[in-house]
């Protein structure tokens, strides 16, 4: 894999609503220590400030002057033309701002920028959740959902190895599928950090405008005084809708998935409703999924999705014996590498495919 054997150092940027994370990786290595700042993503002209006095700072640290710039945003924007247009959580932005032409001017390096789910699913791709797989499976599988879960409920697609993002650059924004199971609302109001609170506050019969989920969780586990039951009910409700959309994108794409972001800390909590959606019936019996599912981070499902599942069959008016696949399998695990260390893997490999065919616009 190119990511691992480069020696082009390439700087990122994990962009958040809240925190920029700036970075340098070669060879599929972090060359220092995250910097962190706070994005003032209200403010342009401080934002901008910030941008480039946080790559000027990682380029101070570096041995090797790097040969591009690579990042992350949330939200959709015409990445191909590095503009950032109105992000909810950018506002000031709004209008669009030719982001990276701006830098390629200053820094006199190419500058590539892309959603950030696509950046965590490509990295997980190249340098993650994928490679693990295909380490251990016969089967060598080339596609994969990458999902976030965190203050929203972020995606990224990999088909055939290559990144899916659409005509206008904004495949994946799967926090906009309608919900099946609470129709008023789309998806991201019952799979994200708000509704894990807001769903604990309506079971509980409060309104505590002050808790986190990791307050919820620790409720759950008795660490904290709370509502148990309650905190226990709010992760089942959020398992239960994201398994109802897991179970679409898995019906659409026909990928492994990796699941990243803050609240997978929580998953022991949510996972099992996810899979109970995932192999469950619809009212009639059919089954929801064709698929075989397995949740990878469970030992006895581990194996079985490892295990062969071949047989040899003869091909007709022949004594050839070709083997045959009896059981379509998708596996679903959480991601080792952590959603902001594969995002800065993801741009790096990102980066590395652009400078090789020399798609840059600007």
């Amino acid at each position: 894999m190119e990511i691992y054997t480069a020696s082009r150092v390439v700087l990122t940027l994990d962009a958040g609503g809240t925190n920029f994370v700036f970075n340098a990786i070669c060879g599929g290595l972090e060359l220092i220590t995250p910097i962190n700042t706070p994005s003032f993503g209200d403010d342009l002209a401080k934002c901008l400030k910030t941008i480039i006095e946080g790559f000027e700072s990682v380029i101070l640290k570096l041995k090797s002057k790097p040969v591009a710039i690579s990042f992350a945003f949330p939200g959709p924007a015409d990445y191909d033309n590095g503009i950032i247009g109105d992000l909810q959580n950018l506002s000031g932005f709004k209008g669009g701002v030719a982001l990276g032409p701006m830098l390629e001017s200053y820094f006199k390096i190419p500058v590539f920028i892309q959603n950030d789910g696509n950046l965590y699913a490509y990295g997980e791709a190249k340098a993650g959740f994928l490679q693990e797989v295909n380490k251990v499976s016969k089967k060598q599988f080339k596609n994969l959902i990458g999902i976030t879960l965190g203050t929203g409920f972020g995606a990224g697609f990999v088909a055939n190895e290559k990144l899916l993002c659409g005509n206008n650059n904004i495949g994946g924004e799967v926090w906009l599928l309608s919900n099946g199971i609470s129709q008023r609302n789309y998806i991201e109001e019952e799979v994200s950090t708000r509704a894990i609170i807001n769903n604990y506050c309506k079971y509980a019969g409060i309104n505590d405008t002050q808790l986190f989920p990791k307050d919820i969780y620790d409720i759950a586990e008795g660490l904290i005084p709370g509502n148990r039951e309650a905190a226990y009910k709010a992760f089942v409700r959020f398992g239960t809708h994201f398994g109802d959309a897991l179970a679409n994108l898995i019906t659409l794409f026909d990928s492994l998935v990796v699941i990243g972001g803050g609240l997978t800390g929580a998953k022991k909590y949510y996972m099992p409703a996810v899979m109970d959606i995932i192999k469950g019936k619809f009212l009639n019996g059919q089954n929801r999924l064709i698929h075989k599912v397995y949740c990878l981070d469970n030992k006895n499902d581990y194996q079985d999705f490892f295990s062969k599942t071949v047989k040899n069959i003869t091909i007709p008016y022949s004594k050839e014996i070709i083997e045959y696949e009896q059981l379509p399998k998708i596996g679903i695990g959480t991601s080792k590498l952590g959603a902001s260390h594969a995002i800065a893997l993801g741009a790096y490999a990102y980066a590395l495919d652009n400078l090789n065919n020399r798609t840059i616009k600007y």
